[in-house]
């Protein structure tokens, strides 16, 4: 079964929502929209952009986590339900 991996934010990240100057416009907007739920895709589709390495990068800062794995199954339930 497929993996889907959903980033969630860290406490630090937390943090550094309050000073959007600390990490640049488009990696506070990447993390406001790290909900846990959110996978690589969506974050790319709702930023219009490609985000895998800016993704990578906030995770290697410890801004970013990824969330409790989701199986594909999981989000076909959850696109069904309207998530």
């Amino acid at each position: 079964m497929h993996t889907i991996r959903r980033y969630a934010k860290t406490p630090r990240a937390w943090e550094a929502l309050a000073r959007p100057d600390v990490v640049g416009r488009q990696a506070h907007t990447l993390m406001l929209m790290a909900n846990g739920r959110r996978s690589e895709q969506e974050l790319a589709l709702l930023l219009g952009d490609d985000v895998s390495d800016l993704l990578r990068r906030l995770q290697q800062q410890g801004y970013l986590q990824c969330a409790a794995p989701a199986s594909s199954a999981e989000a076909d339930d959850d696109a069904l339900a309207g998530a």
